[in-house]
């Protein structure tokens, strides 16, 4: 091994190993990096923050802590919290532990002996339907409705109760801290890890917490020239308005002199293309693959939900984690549909475009549908539907055979394997599997994923069937990833600066206030600034309680003559 890429190696390993997680991989002054401000100091933010429930105190993960943390200091909403917390266990409860669980939820929130304080009104037919429901086939949507009438109790008074209090000034202070500009200081940076469309992507890690990251370059040169600012732009505010497990996450953008970063959850675990091809015979056994298909199910289900199609599902741009999840990478190619719109465009890549793609034709989400019927073919068979793996045939084959052939299956795949790839490899998008109007849901109900608890699935509750390994760099060598040649002839000019501004907006809230929690850094500066003001309370309180000391007239007199300057006893202020 070159020595150079022994040695980025080995500090990509060493900055990996004691990063996140680990608090050495925080800088010394992290604590001077994250101060909170006083909260005078957010009293602006306070009158500006949108009051919406669900945002506050739902999905941005500081937020929802501290409003827990409210919750915990009166009872009856400490209790609304742990039914909630009760429900969610119940979703995610194997099927086989499901009705049992169900019980033990009515039996604790719902009886009339066990009732320990007033529960926010639900009516008794609902609480009836519920009893009945788990009689039969419990399905994991039981106590939705009784979840809503909790949800919507919590966001009216108690969420204005909230809003008066401490822990809400704290929220203010986080989101104070969050809204503080990014550079290219914000991080340390290592080895170039692969290459993108404008530029390198490197690995970097946040000095203040230790956590790694990816961070993908785009040379503000590269974009110019090939006029790709509408493109760059797309992929940022999809990247900023997707929050899946099953998706890459936007955490920071920032600019330096030369290019555009997008910061974004560093995946330590190869992409798929090399873990079928470079890792004994080509292709996965079934199960492995039909994991990863699952997975792939839930990130194109939360694309959907957004109403963003991805067109180009391919083994290269799906890649693992530390721990062997997978997730959806490079979303480029992406693009947000309106409702009751369709769109179209011949894009993607070749092998893996739909028939409707390639005839383009109008559509939604169906050539992600068949992305998926091309990776599972791929995954278990070693090669792609339409091309076997370094097949040399012309692009115009290949989207013939797309478009006209019917693929071909081995002793590989079981029934239901064959049956999955049929039906999403369907040449005609009415009839494919996804698209008859049942989504994500059609597919994930396919007897394939009969023993995929999908619930369990999206709560993070599944071991993967492969562990990367940790000591092991899954890309190319340094020296054997190409470089970009140099631009030339473009300038850059104050007529770009619109366009960087809409590009560069610092941290994204969700990613970074989690990444405040997992690192431990919001509960050590909690602890530390509760610590200290205990401290100050203390002191307040004895410098109060000392009596003051009698002494003569002739004492005083003679005392504050002789007295240096910085002897001289403070008189108290009073206020």
């Amino acid at each position: 091994m070159d020595l150079e890429n022994l040695l980025a190696n080995s500090l990509l390993l060493k900055a990996r190993q004691g990063g996140y997680g680990k608090k050495s991989g925080r800088s010394k002054k992290w604590r001077e990096m994250l101060k909170l401000p006083p909260v005078s100091q957010c009293s602006e933010l306070k009158h500006s923050i949108e009051k919406d429930y669900s945002n506050l105190c739902d999905r941005q993960p500081i937020g929802r802590l501290l409003f827990r943390q409210f919750c915990d200091t009166k009872r009856h909403l400490k209790w609304c919290i742990e039914f909630l917390d009760a429900v969610t266990e119940y979703e995610v409860a194997a099927d086989e532990d499901r009705r049992n669980c169900g019980l033990l939820v009515l039996e604790r929130f719902f009886s009339s002996e066990k009732l320990e304080v007033p529960f926010p009104e639900i009516p008794p037919n609902v609480v009836k339907e519920c009893r009945l429901r788990l009689r039969g086939n419990p399905s994991k949507e039981v106590f939705e409705e009784c979840s809503r009438i909790v949800q919507n109790y919590l966001s009216g008074e108690p969420f204005e109760e909230y809003q008066e209090s401490s822990y809400f000034s704290q929220f203010l202070q986080w989101k104070w801290l969050e809204r503080q500009p990014v550079t290219k200081n914000t991080f340390r940076h290592y080895r170039v890890l692969g290459k993108g469309g404008f530029g390198e992507v490197c690995a970097c890690q946040v000095r203040a917490t230790g956590k790694m990251y990816a961070c993908k370059k785009l040379e503000k040169k590269r974009i110019k020239k090939r006029k790709g600012e509408a493109m760059a732009l797309n992929e940022k505010r999809i990247l900023e308005k997707v929050h899946s497990r099953f998706v890459v996450s936007l955490s920071y953008t920032y600019e330096t002199k030369d290019s555009l970063c997008l910061v974004l959850t560093i995946m330590n675990g190869g992409d798929l293309k090399f873990h079928i091809y470079n890792l004994g015979n080509p292709g996965f056994d079934e199960q492995r693959a039909i994991f990863y298909a699952a997975e792939l199910c839930c990130g194109l289900e939360d694309l959907q939900r957004e109403r963003i199609v991805y067109r180009d599902l391919k083994p290269e741009n799906i890649l693992l984690d530390d721990h062997g999840h997978i997730r959806i990478s490079d979303l480029g190619l992406a693009v947000e549909i309106p409702e009751g719109e369709t769109t179209r465009g011949r894009v993607g890549t070749v092998g893996y475009m739909a028939p409707e793609v390639i005839n383009n034709e109008n559509y939604t989400f169906s050539p992600d549908w068949w992305g998926l019927g091309c990776l599972i073919y791929e995954m278990i068979q070693g090669h792609s539907p339409f091309r076997k793996f370094k097949e040399k045939v012309k692009r115009d084959e290949v989207e013939r055979r797309a478009t006209k052939d019917t693929e071909e299956y081995s002793e590989k795949f079981s029934e239901d394997a064959k049956s999955i790839c049929r039906m999403l490899l369907t040449k005609n998008p009415n009839q494919r599997l996804g698209c008859k109007g049942d989504g994500a849901a059609g597919v994930k109900g396919h007897p394939v994923f009969k023993n995929i608890n999908f619930k369990r699935l999206e709560a993070n509750m599944l071991d993967p069937p492969f562990c990367p390994d940790p000591r092991a760099i899954y890309c190319k060598d340094v020296l054997d990833i190409d470089q970009f040649s140099t631009v030339k002839g473009v300038y850059l000019d104050t007529t770009d600066d619109t366009f960087y501004s809409q590009f560069v907006t610092g941290c994204v809230s969700i990613p970074w206030q989690n990444e405040m929690i997992e690192s431990e850094c919001f509960k050590d500066i909690n602890e530390s600034e509760n610590g200290e003001n205990m401290a100050l309370d203390r002191k307040e309180k004895t410098r109060q309680a000392l009596p003051k000391s009698k002494r003569g007239f002739f004492y005083r007199l003679l005392g504050c003559i002789n007295a240096s300057p910085s002897e001289k006893e403070e008189l108290p202020t009073r206020l």
